[in-house]
C-alpha cells in the first residue's frame, strides 16, 4: 500500500488497478480495511480503528484515494466533495485521437444498475443526471493519446462514459467501446492529482499519484515532463 500523504485527520493512498475501495460483494478485502490495518499497526491501536470512506474510484482504476481517519474529517470531507471543493484530475489514454484537442464534454447519464453501465445522451431525458468534465491533449504516441482530464460534476462512470459518446473511450475498457482489454485488467485510467483546502489546517493541499508501472504510462510520463 502507498501512502501518498498522512496526517491526523487523513491520509491519501496510490491505489492500484484491481483494488476496490469499500467491500462489495464479491468479498474481496477493499483498501478501506488495508488502510485500517496500516494505521492500527503504525499507532499501535487497541480495538477497533476509524477509517471513512470519502470517495471511490472504480476498481480497474488506479490513482489518489483519500480516507478521513477521524469522524470529524470525514464529516467535513464528504461536505468538501458535495460542494465541488476538492479538485480532482485525471490523466487518460485513448487510442483515437478526440476531434479537439481542448472541450469541454456536457452529456446527461443516466446508469443501468443491471449491466452497472452509464449511457450517455447529447440532450436531457428522463432519470438523466447533467455530467461535465474538460480534457486537454496533453502527450501522443504513435499509436495513443494521453488525455488530462479535470471533472466539474461527478457521476457513475462518468470519464468512461463521456469519452465513448464521443469515440475515443479509455484504452482496456471493454465495457465502454475498447478494442481490447488491458494485460492487468485495469483501464487507462488514473487519478493523477487531488487537491483541496484542508478541513482543519486550512492548507492548501495538492497531491501527485505516481503513474502505474507500465511502459505506455512510463512513456507518457517522459513525454509530458
Amino acid at each position: 500500500m502507498k501512502v501518498l500523504y498522512e496526517d491526523n485527520h487523513l491520509i491519501i493512498i496510490n491505489k492500484a488497478a484491481g483494488e476496490i475501495v469499500q467491500g462489495d460483494k464479491t468479498g474481496d478485502e477493499p483498501l478501506s480495511d488495508k488502510v485500517k490495518a496500516y494505521l492500527k499497526e503504525k499507532y499501535h491501536k487497541p480495538g477497533n480503528v476509524f477509517c471513512g470512506v470519502t470517495h471511490r474510484l472504480d476498481r480497474p482504476t488506479s490513482g489518489a484515494v483519500m480516507f478521513a481517519k477521524t469522524s470529524k474529517a470525514l464529516t467535513r470531507l464528504n461536505d468538501m466533495f458535495r460542494n465541488g471543493e476538492v479538485k480532482k484530475t485525471y490523466w487518460a489514454i485513448v487510442k483515437k485521437r478526440p476531434a479537439m484537442e481542448e472541450d469541454t464534454l456536457t452529456h446527461y447519464l443516466i446508469k443501468n444498475e443491471k449491466t452497472n453501465k452509464s449511457v450517455a445522451y447529447d440532450v436531457e431525458k428522463p432519470h438523466t443526471r447533467r455530467a461535465v468534465l474538460h480534457y486537454r491533449l496533453i502527450a501522443a504516441s504513435q499509436n495513443y493519446y494521453l488525455l488530462e482530464i479535470d471533472l466539474e460534476t461527478g457521476r457513475h462512470h462518468q470519464i468512461r462514459c463521456q469519452l465513448a459518446k464521443i469515440g475515443s473511450p479509455l484504452k482496456g475498457d471493454l465495457k465502454y467501446g475498447a478494442e481490447r482489454s488491458n494485460p492487468d485488467g485495469s483501464i487507462s485510467l488514473h487519478a493523477h492529482t487531488i487537491s483541496f483546502v484542508h478541513p482543519v489546517s486550512k492548507e492548501n493541499i495538492s497531491v501527485i499519484a505516481p503513474i502505474p508501472e507500465d511502459p505506455l504510462w512510463n512513456a507518457f510520463s517522459q513525454i509530458n515532463q
